[in-house]
């Protein structure tokens, strides 16, 4: 499956994550005006269980369930360098 990665600003530098399949809009429950793309037409192994390096857990189930896939705020961290 392919993705599409954005992210936003937390505090304390820390950064969520939002997963949509490629190509398709952020839902309208989150849509929020500060996203931005991270990565765009990510590849991702469909027996992916996380995303690590954006801290996504479960994203095939996510987007099963909503339509897209999220960083717990508890899980939110800084960007990687």
């Amino acid at each position: 499956m392919r993705l599409d990665i954005y992210r936003r600003a937390e505090h304390d530098g820390l950064f969520s994550y939002l997963a949509v399949p490629e190509g398709k809009p952020i839902p309208q429950e989150a849509i929020n005006t500060d996203w931005q793309a991270a990565s765009l037409a990510l590849e991702v192994d469909d027996g992916a269980d996380a995303l690590p390096d954006f801290h996504i857990e479960r994203p095939h189930q996510q987007i099963g369930a909503k339509g897209y896939a999220i960083t717990s705020v508890k899980d939110a961290r800084p960007p990687q360098g």
